[in-house]
């Protein structure tokens, strides 16, 4: 496997499979990485990109404090027969000019909603990224996990609306033992934070219970165990699929975002309303 800062041309006639990655790898991002090797193939070629995006973190978020492991990285990659670890500075992604005025991927009014209302500046940078992750790699197909679901769901509008022409492939939340989505911010949690974001799953089984009753019943269950459990709330929402207004019956998704002594999660899944009715 080789570690680069660009990324050559794919041979003619090779799948190549992009998971795009922030770095500090865990058993969530294996699974991307196993989801992409079936997708490219033996005879295929993935690639996995590890890059601390500073525009995605707005003054005062965690982008100086958020974990950088390349050498461990290396050693997953490896483990999971990567090709490829794609592993630019910032300068190669953004230029060493640093200028204010550099052209940016707008996220339209999803982008405003939900992690938009409290980072609005975070989906541009986002998609800006991806956008040019997509340019330098030229992927056949991109895999990304569905904890970050409103980002997958963007992703998605972005790689159809700007005619990029890419597979997005997304991947079911890895959990551990206590139901928490596994995520590179776990590892800011001390023992009693970690106690206390376990509430995060067990609001999910509450509102999954609750929702056939509809939507409103699923959220207020899933607010009262958050509240419970000692959590600051965000948000809790329960969108349609594609993040528009909910059903009043059928599948729909619970989104949640909270802190918890200082570190944000975020989590959703799939619940069914309005079957008891």
């Amino acid at each position: 496997m080789k570690v680069e800062r660009t990324v050559p041309p794919v041979e003619r006639g090779t799948t190549r499979v992009l998971v795009p990655t922030m770095g500090a790898l865990h058993d969530g991002h294996r699974s991307l990485m196993r989801a992409a090797r079936v997708q490219a193939g033996e005879s295929g070629e993935v690639v996995v990109s590890v890059f601390v995006n500073p525009t995605q973190f707005a003054a005062g978020e965690d982008f100086d404090a958020y974990p950088r492991t390349l050498d461990a990285d290396e050693l997953v990659c490896q483990a999971e027969g990567v090709d490829l670890l794609y592993a630019p500075t910032v300068s190669d992604i953004y230029g060493k000019d640093n200028r204010g005025d550099r052209i940016s991927v707008a996220p339209g009014p999803l982008g405003r909603e939900l992690e938009g209302r409290s980072r609005p500046t975070h989906f541009t940078g986002v998609l800006t990224v991806v956008s040019i992750l997509f340019h330098r790699v030229r992927p056949d197909v991109a895999i990304f996990g569905e904890k970050d679901y409103q980002q997958l769901q963007l992703i998605r509008r972005m790689n159809d609306d700007l005619g990029f022409g890419i597979r997005i492939v997304g991947i079911e939340t890895v959990r551990d033992v206590d139901g928490l989505a596994l995520s590179s911010r776990n590892s800011y949690l001390s023992s009693q934070a970690r106690h206390r974001a376990a509430s995060i799953p067990a609001a999910m089984d509450a509102a999954q219970s609750a929702a056939r009753e509809g939507a409103d019943a699923a959220k207020a269950a899933a607010e009262g165990v958050l509240r419970d459990g000692g959590m600051e709330i965000d948000y809790v929402e329960v969108r349609s699929a594609d993040l528009g207004e909910s059903p009043e019956q059928g599948a729909a998704r619970l989104l949640i975002a909270c802190t918890v002594e200082g570190t944000r999660l975020i989590d959703n899944c799939l619940i069914n309303v309005g079957e008891g009715r």
